[in-house]
């Protein structure tokens, strides 16, 4: 596949400034993104953001209806790269993790998953429970990259916007997509 084609979810966690920021980091980098917000994402968008749900939406190249499971993203024939579902909630993952998905957002993450293409799932929630991470566990089994939304001290960031950042750049680096957001371990200074 010559372009980078990319699957986006934004669930209804805690965190749409993260989906939001991986949205513009994809557009910068020429990204094709394919976008699907569910109804609890839109919710969270607004209340959360200062972004209204329709410029979340235009910063994707394309975007479905969480409804539309005709969409090309919910087939295996459509290729992308893989999905990254940022935030992820309690309920996309255990939906994921079942396969009885009930909208596009967690068929588009099967597909991947029976695919074998990268899923990547930015599970927001903490602390967990047991049942949680039995589920986290299981989706690690299938192949999903579980990547809760965890700060990098080493940055010493002073903005909630240099911790989006790292993390968005984190996000895009376990997909392949090269880009300078994160800065990466460069080892102790003076030495252990």
């Amino acid at each position: 596949m010559e372009n980078q084609r990319l699957a986006i979810g934004i669930s209804g966690a805690s965190g749409a400034a993260l989906g939001i920021r991986l949205l513009e980091a994809c557009q910068n980098l020429n990204v094709e993104t394919h976008l699907v917000i569910s109804k609890a994402g839109e919710i969270t968008i607004t209340q959360e953001t200062d972004f209204s749900v329709s410029e979340v939406k235009s910063l994707a190249s394309h975007t479905h209806k969480s409804a539309d499971i005709g969409a090309a993203i919910a087939s295996g024939s459509f290729q992308t790269m893989g999905m990254i579902v940022v935030p992820c909630s309690i309920r996309s993952m255990s939906e994921i993790a079942t396969g009885v998905t009930s909208s596009l957002l967690t068929r588009a993450a099967d597909v991947c998953l029976k695919e074998r293409r990268k899923l990547i799932l930015a599970v927001r929630e903490t602390p967990f429970h047991t049942g949680h991470l039995r589920t986290l566990t299981q989706l690690s089994e299938m192949g999903a990259i579980i990547a809760p939304p965890m700060p990098a001290f080493y940055t010493k960031p002073e903005t909630t916007g240099e911790i989006i950042d790292q993390f968005t750049g984190h996000l895009l680096n376990l997909m392949g997509i090269e880009n300078d957001l994160a800065r990466e371990w460069t080892g102790l200074k003076g030495g252990a």
